[in-house]
């Protein structure tokens, strides 16, 4: 019995266009590990069961009688999905964050099972940088497991598995998909119904389906009828990204937190705010008292028995660019943050990483899967932020220094931001458009500068 892609999941399959790749990136930084980066590659082949997933590949029912399968590939292999790459000296974060750029400019391909990672050896220091890039119809929810979740252990020291034998099942012909299909049909006639709706529409049908996930969004922004600000950030997009990234203390943002009350993604939003206004005026774009820019904000909830679950809502959140005061900055954006976290119940930075053993990939493609279902009209830009756990993980005996999420952009928006926590340590990835937001290195620079300002503020 194959198993079919839910009509969501298909329908990031039908909305992606090779202008706007929809993988999820993560880019993880370890020192050396002892026994180099061949022992990385026989890690990951070694876990490449605990993720069948990452072993199967999606196939189209003739007629598109309904949705696609998930299949075992039968010509699988691993050397293409797991790739190495080297820096030339010196090595630089900079020539890193370029390979980056690139490799996040490449769709997956279709025809394969929709992952890639590239084990990036020459960095300075002897370190090495794991690139992955995941797409998000392979994340249902926290229950899923991410490839960069089986890499990493809690001990330098952690045993390899047992090598599986591994046999992909033989793949169905299409007069049994068909069966299958017609059978379903019989069960349940509503599901083929969908799926011939879905293939003779066009995406702006396809992503109406998708309403359901801006149930967040209208119940908690009463704005979100209005279009979004007009903001250099919503233009016509290419096909090439530019990757940046940034860093914050944990400390310095608690300190702020305690400081000025509210949470410690408050005060990241504040920070980004602060950051967008500086790079607004540092372009020349007016900004004035009441200007603002719309994030879209994904937020993980507890599911309808009350019990943390995997279901994440999106909410608008109008960030306060034109106001000058950082203090005032973070007490608006706390107001506003307020009524999204008590009306939707959102789960906690512990509950998360209780529930997803931390894999940030997982959880930054459940935010970009929830901004794919609006219209990119309601907002400016997205902005997710995943918890980690503050204790040192590894992988192959490496310690994980560095970890920067890639969220992946929609067609019209120039800019994306994911944060991360680890050990002491906040990650933002910024993602854009490398035509309309090629300046996004000066946005990056600009993180560090508002964290001390509100440092600054709270002393």
């Amino acid at each position: 019995m194959v198993e079919r892609l839910s009509t969501l999941d298909a329908s990031f399959l039908y909305l992606e266009e090779p202008g706007t790749p929809m993988h999820v990136g993560g880019v993880l930084v370890l020192d050396p590990p002892p026994a180099g980066v061949d022992a990385l590659e026989s890690l990951i082949a070694a876990r490449l069961a605990l993720v069948p997933r990452y072993r199967q590949r999606v196939l189209e029912v003739p007629g598109q009688l309904a949705n696609p399968v998930w299949v075992d590939d039968p010509e699988f292999d691993i050397g293409y999905h797991l790739r190495r790459s080297g820096l030339p000296r010196p090595g630089t974060r900079t020539q890193l964050l370029e390979l980056v750029s690139r490799l996040t400019s490449r769709p997956l391909d279709r025809n394969r099972p929709l992952w890639e990672a590239y084990l990036v050896d020459g960095l300075a220091g002897g370190r090495v940088a794991v690139v992955t890039k995941t797409h998000p119809a392979l994340v249902d929810g926290l229950s899923a497991v991410d490839i960069g979740q089986v890499l990493l252990d809690p001990s330098p020291d952690a045993s390899e598995p047992e090598p599986v034998d591994w046999r992909p099942q033989p793949l169905p012909s299409g007069l049994e998909l068909v069966r299958s299909a017609l059978d379903e049909y019989r069960r349940r006639p509503t599901s083929v119904v969908d799926a011939v709706r879905a293939a003779v529409t066009d995406g702006r049908t396809t992503a109406a389906r998708l309403g359901g996930i801006a149930g967040g969004v209208l119940r908690t922004a009463r704005s979100a009828i209005l279009p979004a600000p007009n903001s250099p950030l919503n233009a016509p997009i290419g096909r090439q990204r530019r990757v940046a990234v940034a860093t914050a203390d944990l400390d310095d943002l608690k300190r702020v937190r305690k400081a000025h009350g509210g949470t410690v993604n408050d005060v990241l939003l504040t920070v980004v705010t602060g950051a967008l206004r500086e790079w607004l005026l540092s372009r020349g774009e007016p900004v004035v008292s009441g200007t603002s820019v719309r994030a879209l904000v994904p937020v993980s909830v507890q599911d309808d028995e009350g019990a943390p679950g995997s279901r994440v809502t999106s909410h608008l959140v109008d960030l306060p660019v034109g106001e000058p005061n950082p203090r005032v900055r973070l007490a608006r954006l706390t107001y506003a943050m307020r009524g999204v976290t008590q009306h939707g119940e959102s789960v906690g930075a512990d509950s998360l990483i209780a529930l997803s053993g931390f894999a940030p990939s997982t959880l930054h493609a459940l935010g970009a899967r929830a901004a794919r279902g609006l219209s990119r009209r309601l907002f400016n830009v997205v902005v997710t932020n995943v918890p980690g756990p503050q204790v040192p993980l590894y992988a192959a005996g490496g310690r994980m220094q560095e970890v920067f999420p890639v969220v992946p952009l929609a067609r019209g928006q120039g800019l994306s931001i994911g944060m991360t926590s680890y050990d002491g340590t906040v990650f933002f990835g910024f993602n854009a458009d490398r035509d309309s937001v090629g300046d996004v290195d000066v946005l990056a620079d600009m993180v560090e500068q508002e964290v001390a300002e509100l440092v600054e503020t709270s002393s």
